[in-house]
């Protein structure tokens, strides 16, 4: 199988991170609006690349860039996604049957691009891309249930509620705090998008 990224839309690139991009992705990522959300929020610039120049997680990030329509505008890149290919449970006779079928996403937005449908476009190219192209049988997304922005777009992309939990995510402002996974099957998936 070829690797299939980068992916286009109307007006997104989605691409594999690299270290150069962790600059421009620390730049929004610090934001107290946005690491309020996020599982983890370094301090600072330094703990934040040595995390993410892991090679394991930097495989597994991909950067959203806008587009323009002109050949002399860089695009700029306005958010991250995480697609972590995972095995499927299963039972022992046939857990090698179960390997790399699902991803987990998950996704940050610069907040000043917000608003604006990319987020959605995005995660829709990448679902699109995890069945057509990767082959995975699911995908799989949760977020605490107080970021509503995060499951509006799990809907509004037809992701299904699993799971709605009652203060099971413990939220480092020190609160549990309510939690909700969404799914997806390929089988559910509408139409492919285009690339």
């Amino acid at each position: 199988m070829s690797d299939p990224w980068p992916i286009r839309t109307a007006r997104l690139e989605i691409r594999r991170c690299t270290p150069e991009d962790l600059d421009a992705v620390w730049e929004y990522r610090r934001l107290p609006e946005v690491n309020r959300w996020l599982g983890r929020a370094p301090q600072s610039s330094e703990a934040f690349h040595e995390l993410h120049a892991d090679p394991a997680r930097l495989a597994m990030t991909f950067v959203i860039d806008l587009l323009h329509g002109g050949e002399q505008e860089e695009p700029v890149l306005i958010g991250d996604i995480m697609v972590r290919i995972e095995d499927g449970w299963a039972q022992a006779e046939v857990a090698d049957d179960a390997r790399a079928v699902q991803a987990e996403l998950g996704w940050v937005l610069h907040p000043e691009h917000g608003g604006q449908g990319y987020a959605t476009e995005a995660i829709r190219a990448v679902i699109g891309t995890c069945f057509r192209d990767l082959g995975l049988r699911r995908v799989h997304a949760g977020c605490f249930a107080a970021n509503e922005p995060s499951w509006r777009l799990m809907e509004r992309l037809g992701m299904r509620r699993e799971e709605s939990s009652r203060r099971t995510a413990l939220h480092r402002s020190g609160e549990w705090m309510d939690g909700l996974d969404y799914a997806l099957l390929a089988e559910e998936w509408p139409t492919p998008t285009a690339r």
